[in-house]
């Protein structure tokens, strides 16, 4: 088996932390009734708030795991919270002695409260390649089933793949353990109160949360994922919040192209970057050569093995917001479970409605069908594409030190806008999310690190621009088409690219003039860093962009490896 128990991992049983003990005894309670995937979904059927559409879940899907073929698919609606609560987080192991205390004595109480309901406990398998799979169990009340089945849909449950499971390979890491009791209560200032009493409580060290007060599906989803990104990241992986796919050459149509062999690339970008666009984009605009082969490891979530030159995913779903999704869509053909999605009465049938007409962050679980073909591990990335909304950036750089492409997706960025209650001074502040990752729950230079050796074993690292390149300001930009961004991946997967230094930042290159006339024409003199109108103007905001990202790598704990620090903050310095 691939993780392992608390009595097989444990080899002092006095190792373990006190909530992972409560935790066990919760799992381990005899009353605790098992549930399959089957019967969560019948029982999420009669949960109140639960209601049933009349479009059938996926029947590929309901094949696989058992379920009905006239199963349908089921829109779980909550209340006020529709959404993670990212201040609801503490943990465990940066508490202090006495909180710890208290925290211990609370989870207590609540446990207490909570077992005086029927619990349900599921099984699932978190990641679906051999060599990176990790046991979970989720133990929750039966009132909450509908986030039992789709906790049980968005992974693999266990039922479904024990076999593989039992022949995979052992890893020094524990069996997950997240338990959720919705109905707490407190008025205890120490917890989040917010709409609602929340605590989301990790012990990332010991594979644990528990979700108290939290009826969004996300909170379990991305709790779940977070522990796996860290159990990956304590196998020496690199945690990977964002989209892969690889294209193969070798079936190209024209011989000339199959030299190129297979190539993967990823993407990394916080919302509305063109993340989701970049991964499953079917051809890249018509850009890439007739015969082509493309498969989708995922768009969200994967591990990259350095040593294995391997990428592997964890989940076997994907969890989407179906704000733009019409109710004749395609993507409904694949739909497994609804969120918070409005329901209405098309012709007699109830059709969910995917245009956040209910409620903002509608959300659908789909099957990986919807990206055509996909896989469980596909191969060592060429490229790293950080997606940044930065304005002073040109439309793609290719970084030729190992210390700047890590400083960029370490001071990754995004920009306010005026759709933002924020003064004049915020909108100029940028927002930093290292890697795009904001489940990262360990120290940050462990994730610098990580980046370097994925550096180091052979990945080239660029940064796309995706909201425009300053033409006289930093709000009269020069588009930058989707459709130029996907030319441009192409010519970085097909070496199509010749590169030359902008003068601004050491180890920082644009594509040479000759080379990007041939794939692009007009491309060089339209974005020629040169041309910009009000260059002074110009200068004086890249100074001042590239300042705040010295400042936020400086302020945080990468400012604990000395030598490291150095290293990135150097490489962040513009000439002008």
């Amino acid at each position: 088996m691939a993780s392992k128990p608390s009595a097989k991992y444990y080899s002092k049983l006095q190792d373990m932390s006190k909530i992972r003990a409560l935790a066990e005894t919760v799992v381990n309670d005899s009353k605790v009734r098992k549930v399959t995937i089957a019967e969560a979904y019948e029982l999420a059927r009669q949960q109140p708030g639960v209601s049933e559409t009349d479009f059938y879940i996926y029947p590929k899907y309901a094949k696989k795991v058992g379920l009905p073929q006239s199963a349908k698919i089921l829109n779980d609606c909550h209340g006020k919270i529709i959404g993670r609560t990212a201040k609801a987080r503490k943990f465990y192991h940066r508490l202090t002695v006495p909180e710890k205390n208290k925290v211990e004595g609370d989870l207590r109480e609540a446990i207490y409260d909570m077992q005086q309901q029927t619990l349900i406990k599921g099984e699932a398998i978190i990641g679906l390649d051999k060599d990176l799979m990790i046991k979970a169990t989720y133990v929750t009340t039966e009132s909450d089933a509908a986030n039992m089945f789709n906790w049980l849909t968005n992974f693999m449950p266990l039922e479904c793949i024990e076999k593989e499971y039992k022949n995979s390979t052992e890893l020094p890491i524990q069996d997950i353990i997240i338990i959720a009791y919705n109905d707490w209560k407190s008025n205890d200032p120490f917890y989040h109160n917010v709409g609602a009493p929340q605590l989301a409580l990790v012990d990332e060290k010991e594979n644990v949360i528990f979700n108290f007060g939290m009826k969004y599906f996300g909170e379990r989803k991305k709790g779940t994922l977070t522990l796996a990104w860290t159990s990956g990241m304590r196998l020496g992986m690199a945690a990977c919040h964002g989209g892969i796919k690889e294209i193969d050459f070798t079936t190209c149509e024209d011989s000339l192209y199959h030299k190129l062999g297979k190539r993967s690339i990823a993407f990394y970008g916080l919302s509305g970057t063109g993340k989701s666009s970049h991964t499953n984009s079917e051809n890249n605009c018509d850009t890439l050569p007739a015969g082509f082969g493309k498969v989708v490891l995922h768009d969200d979530a994967f591990q990259i093995d350095v040593e294995e030159q391997v990428c592997r995913v964890w989940e076997p779903s994907l969890f989407d917001k179906t704000d733009s999704r019409e109710p004749d869509h395609k993507d409904w053909k694949y739909c497994l479970s609804l969120m918070n999605h409005a329901i209405i009465d098309i012709n007699g049938v109830k059709t969910p409605v995917g245009l956040d007409l209910r409620n903002q962050n509608g959300r659908a679980l789909f099957d990986r069908d919807l990206l055509k073909i996909w896989v469980n591990k596909c191969s060592f990335p060429k490229a790293l594409a950080w997606l940044m909304k930065d304005t002073i950036l040109p439309p793609v750089i290719r970084f030729t030190n190992k210390h700047l492409a890590v400083s960029m997706g370490t001071a990754l960025m995004t920009k306010r806008n005026r759709a933002e209650n924020v003064t004049e001074e915020e909108l100029n502040k940028l927002v930093f999310e290292p890697f795009a990752n904001p489940f990262r729950v360990y120290e940050l230079w462990k994730d610098v690190k990580a980046f370097i050796h994925v550096i180091e074993g052979g990945a080239d690292v660029y940064c796309f621009n995706s909201i425009g390149y300053w033409k006289s300001s930093d709000e009269d930009l020069e588009k930058i088409p989707l459709a130029t961004s996907l030319t441009l991946q192409t010519g970085i997967l097909m070496d199509q690219i010749e590169w030359e230094d902008w003068g601004l930042l050491n180890g920082a290159q644009i594509p040479t003039r000759d080379s990007i006339e041939k794939i692009l024409p007009g491309y060089y003199d339209r974005y020629d860093p040169a041309k910009r109108n009000n260059i002074e103007q110009y200068k004086s905001v890249v100074a001042d962009r590239f300042r705040q990202r010295i400042d936020f790598i400086r302020q945080s704990d990468v400012n604990t490896k000395s030598e490291l620090l150095a290293d990135l903050l150097k490489s962040l310095k513009v000439h002008l």
